[in-house]
């Protein structure tokens, strides 16, 4: 089948499955509206009936009082007021007679026994069940339609008369389904004629579209078959010419017009991609092979030829070929060991040589084949064979040689200067965090001789003094963990979890800092949040903290003043410092957390960095924002301590990275 005919067929398929959806919808949102009209209409009349109904027992009751007060007198005289009262029945008899959905009007007491009706046989009988009206108008579509379409039957519409909340008497009026049925059917038929003429050019215009859609394919089939021929051509010309291309050497390869637009397409695309992966196998192949030479030329390497002989030759293989007595002269020059032949460069006198002629004898790949030279190194040699692709000619052979002595003394140096630059790093950091402390116990300690010097003895002193007291105490606690730190460096560093509010850790470095900020002119202003809780080190919090603080605190040379404060975001605690200092150059902002960075002539470059490393072990992330003028604010986001252990199970993750 061909393309235009199959999107023709699925055009038109698609216009008449849409038409018939839409028609169906149609049609059935005119019978809801029908039968809404026609339960609106019937409510009119039963409210009707059932004020007629409240008139009569009213007027009945009076006329014609129950004998007794018992429930079967009060329903005698109900019954006998309803009978009696004209207005009532002639009432009903009128919607019976003028209303042609209307089977019939009656009233029952409240355990449905009939008690006056325009259908004589039905007095003094329980009314029959049936379906209320109010189910089939909140109905569904295919509930409705069955109702409507199917057994006819008589649907019920009812309303009580209410006496101390209790429904007294019900009204019940008996609609005909057919007369929903006989109502609508004209509808029915107009809409069904209008869905099929819709429906008829609905498909019409698809059809016209669709052969108008395929044009453009097949324009790009002439085109496709156009380029195709010019490469085929010229390819066969050249196999045909010699080497010169020849136009038109494939006489009769034009794709008959007659075939389907797609599938010339497919087979020019399927043409096409064949001599795209052509060129590609030769391309992939040619830059692999470059690659592999490129990324060994650190090595000793020699590309020979597929007839052994040396086409390219780094520089390293010269140290390779030291003859063994202690002169230890090169064997032969590397200006000279282009083309010369692998007997050549390798004597079989000497240990390598054996290896390497042992090696091609192979006539295979080598990996890692290890000999000691006379002078006790140790080489690894490898051999790789080069082939045009796949089961073609052997293009030729890439000898490596890899002095293994060398790369294992090479790994050891790296080793120990990671280890060093660690030492390093930590007693940096020891440094720096030795002296925070230190200057926070000298001026508490001034503060508390300033204090034990005052005259006053009462009890606001001693709580005074034994608040600085307790400050020394923990600085001292935490200097002894900076410097246990240097000791246990090569060990990971441990956290002490638990559950701490975030307000604490703030207001415990702002008294630290309070002292220092005062004198820097800085005004610390907190807005706090209360409950904020994270699992987290506190010590390490406080540090962290500190280390912003202080950072804030020195960046406002002339003072200012200085905002933190503690909020929640979702399921994440943030903590953020803001000062009004310079700002940081937004060329520098990729860099404030390196180790060492600083742009203070007396700065370390590890406050920083540690409090981001801080952050990150309690699975935490660290935000920065700056304006040139106008301050920095750091925010440390922690997650939140959650029912569900989410917390947790972040927590690990971030320690884990």
């Amino acid at each position: 089948m061909r393309l235009k005919t199959k999107l023709v067929l699925a055009a038109t398929g698609s216009a008449f499955v849409i038409v018939i959806v839409l028609s169906a919808l149609f049609l059935g949102e005119l019978l809801r509206q029908r039968i809404a009209q026609t339960a609106s209409a019937n409510d009119v009349m039963a409210r009707q009936v059932l004020l007629m109904t409240r008139q009569a027992v009213e007027v009945g009751l009076v006329v014609h009082p129950p004998e007794n007060l018992s429930n079967e007198a009060l329903q005698n005289a109900v019954a006998e007021a309803l009978q009696s009262h004209d207005p009532l029945n002639d009432t009903m008899s009128s919607f019976v007679r003028y209303s042609p959905a209307v089977q019939e009007v009656s009233v029952t007491d409240a355990n449905g026994l009939t008690l006056v009706s325009t259908d004589p046989t039905m007095v003094n009988q329980h009314i029959a069940s049936r379906i209320a009206f109010e189910r089939v108008r909140d109905g569904n579509l295919p509930y409705q339609w069955r109702e409507v379409f199917g057994k006819p039957r008589v649907l019920d519409v009812s309303l009580p008369l209410q006496r101390n909340n209790k429904p007294f008497l019900i009204v019940h009026i008996g609609i005909r389904s057919s007369f929903l049925k006989d109502n609508y059917a004209p509808w029915l038929w107009d809409a069904l004629i209008f869905a099929l003429v819709a429906g008829g050019g609905s498909m019409v215009a698809a059809a016209l579209l669709a052969s108008v859609a395929v044009r453009p394919i097949e324009e790009i089939s002439r085109r496709l078959e156009r380029l195709t021929l010019s490469n085929d051509s010229i390819a066969a010309g050249m196999e045909l010419g010699g080497g010169r291309p020849v136009v038109g050497a494939l006489p009769g390869s034009v794709p008959d017009a007659k075939t389907d637009a797609v599938v010339r397409v497919t087979n020019t695309i399927d043409r096409l991609g064949q001599q795209l992966r052509t060129t590609e196998a030769g391309y992939t192949d040619l830059r692999a092979n470059f690659n592999h030479v490129l990324d060994t030329l650190r090595e000793g390497v020699i590309l020979f030829t597929a007839e052994g002989r040396a086409a390219m030759v780094s520089d390293a293989v010269a140290q390779f070929l030291r003859t063994p007595d202690p002169a230890g002269q090169i064997v032969i020059p590397h200006g000279a060991m282009m083309g010369k032949r692998l007997e050549e460069i390798f004597l079989p006198t000497t240990a390598l040589g054996q290896a390497v002629r042992s090696a091609f004898e192979q006539d295979g790949k080598v990996t890692g084949q290890r000999v000691r030279l006379e002078d006790g190194r140790e080489v690894e040699i490898s051999l790789d064979r080069i082939d045009a692709g796949r089961g073609k000619e052997h293009m030729g052979t890439l000898l490596t040689l890899r002095d293994a002595g060398s790369a294992k003394q090479l790994e050891q140096e790296l080793d120990v200067s990671r280890r060093l630059a660690a030492i390093g790093r930590l007693t940096a950091g020891v440094g720096h965090e030795v002296k925070n402390p230190v200057n926070a116990m000298v001026v508490h300690l001034e503060l508390l001789r300033a204090k034990l010097e005052a005259a006053g003895q009462g009890r606001g002193f001693l709580q005074g003094a034994q608040r600085h007291v307790d400050i020394l105490a923990s600085e001292m606690e935490r200097l002894d963990r900076v410097v246990q730190t240097l000791a246990d460096f090569t060990r990971p560093m441990e956290l002490h979890l638990s559950e701490i509010d975030l307000r604490e850790v703030v207001e415990r470095v702002v008294d630290l800092t309070g002292a220092e900020m005062a004198e820097h002119n800085v005004e610390v202003r907190c807005a706090l949040e209360p409950a904020v809780m994270v699992r987290a080190d506190g010590e390490m919090l406080r540090q962290a903290m500190l280390n912003l603080m202080l950072n804030a605190m020195q960046a406002m040379e002339q003072g200012g003043i200085l905002r933190v404060g503690v909020r929640r975001d979702g399921d994440t605690a943030l903590l953020v410092v803001a000062d009004e200092g310079p700002g940081i150059p937004p060329e520098l902002m990729p860099r404030i957390f390196e180790l060492y960075f600083t742009t203070k002539p007396k700065g370390s470059g590890i406050g920083l960095a540690m409090t981001y490393r801080i952050i990150q072990m309690h699975g935490g992330a660290m935000e920065v924002t700056s304006e040139v003028g106008a301050g920095a604010a750091f925010t440390m986001r922690l997650p939140l301590i959650l029912s569900d252990n989410r917390t947790g199970s972040r927590l690990m993750a971030g320690r884990a990275s």
